[in-house]
């Protein structure tokens, strides 16, 4: 089943909020619901937002055609959905710079973003899962972060799509999960996807993951992008730069998975990225709280960036 896909006039999608208790599809048939659905992380991943900023474009041509502003108005409204994963407005203005020439056109435009990324999955596990056998040798044990397979992407993933593939090939001791608070996309979804997939994990709480790697129980560190900066900075789930600082006094490999298409090469650094505060609501109900749901992973700190494309060893000075 594809996390995300247009079906019958309409956009279906995995709710990512009602795993792992329940295997739920919703379909969205307006730009309100999608724009809700995005917002409340029913989809998330930023290869499944840039479908979904594409195939959000797709509706409004049909939900307002004949009516220029409302469209104009709509297609905002899906691109700054959420502001930090760029593939959400990138899918968005794609779609839309084929308005044009109609919704059929624009849907045609929004299906080849979403087959791009299913292709992208593909060749990211590839690039990644040898990379990893280089720099770790024969069964890595792989510390993740956040969600990362399918449910973030169309089918595949990005960082887990590697782990999948290093499993498939005999070539994986086993897999740490972060449990990602305050969301929980670890505990709840990528150990969902990796019991799927008969693969040995265990969930650790976030705060353990520098310490379990400074006790040698990983090998590397391998996650998943919602943004990569021009200079080679990573913006990503709140933890990620806590678990670089970790592997790096380790001396372990930190290794960043992403599709080309995440690559944003019009901002120069993580300074210039905004960061989305989901508000307190989601960490307590009695205080006031700070809840980033990003954070920024210096270039120096990374080894190396996976996309689809290319392998950029930041370790040995390359550059995007």
């Amino acid at each position: 089943m594809r996390t995300i896909d247009w079906a019958d006039g309409a956009i279906e999608i995995i709710d990512q909020t009602a795993l792992p208790e329940e295997l739920r599809v919703l379909r969205l048939a307006t730009v309100a619901e999608l724009v809700a659905a995005i917002r409340s992380l029913a989809v998330r991943g930023a290869p499944a937002l840039g479908v979904a900023g594409a195939f959000g474009v797709a509706l409004a041509a049909r939900q307002f055609a004949g009516d220029d502003a409302a469209l104009a108005d709509a297609v905002r409204l899906v691109e700054h959905a959420r502001p930090t994963a760029v593939n959400l407005a990138s899918g968005a203005r794609r779609a839309a710079a084929r308005l044009p020439a109609g919704p059929d056109a624009v849907l045609a435009e929004a299906c080849a973003v979403r087959d791009e990324e299913i292709a992208a999955s593909a060749a990211m596990a590839a690039l990644g899962a040898d990379l990893i056998v280089e720099l770790c040798g024969a069964r890595p044990r792989l510390l993740t972060h956040c969600n990362t397979g399918r449910l973030a992407a169309v089918t595949g993933g990005t960082a887990l799509g590697v782990v999948t593939e290093l499993h498939r090939r005999g070539a994986l001791a086993g897999v740490i999960a972060s449990e990602t608070r305050p969301l929980l996309q670890g505990a709840r979804l990528t150990a969902w996807e990796l019991s799927e997939a008969g693969i040995d994990f265990r969930v650790a709480v976030d705060s353990a993951g520098p310490f379990l790697l400074a006790r040698g129980e990983a090998d590397a560190v391998i996650l998943g992008a919602d943004r990569i900066c021009a200079n080679g900075d990573v913006i990503n789930k709140i933890g990620s730069y806590a678990h670089a600082l970790g592997a790096r006094r380790a001396g372990l490999p930190f290794v960043v998975v992403a599709p080309e298409s995440t690559v944003d090469t019009g901002t120069p650094d993580g300074a210039a990225v905004e960061i989305e505060d989901r508000g307190a609501a989601e960490v307590t109900g009695y205080s006031d709280a700070v809840n980033p749901a990003f954070d920024v992973t210096p270039h120096d700190l990374v080894t190396a960036i996976v996309t689809d494309r290319r392998v950029v060893r930041l370790d040995r000075g390359e550059r995007l």
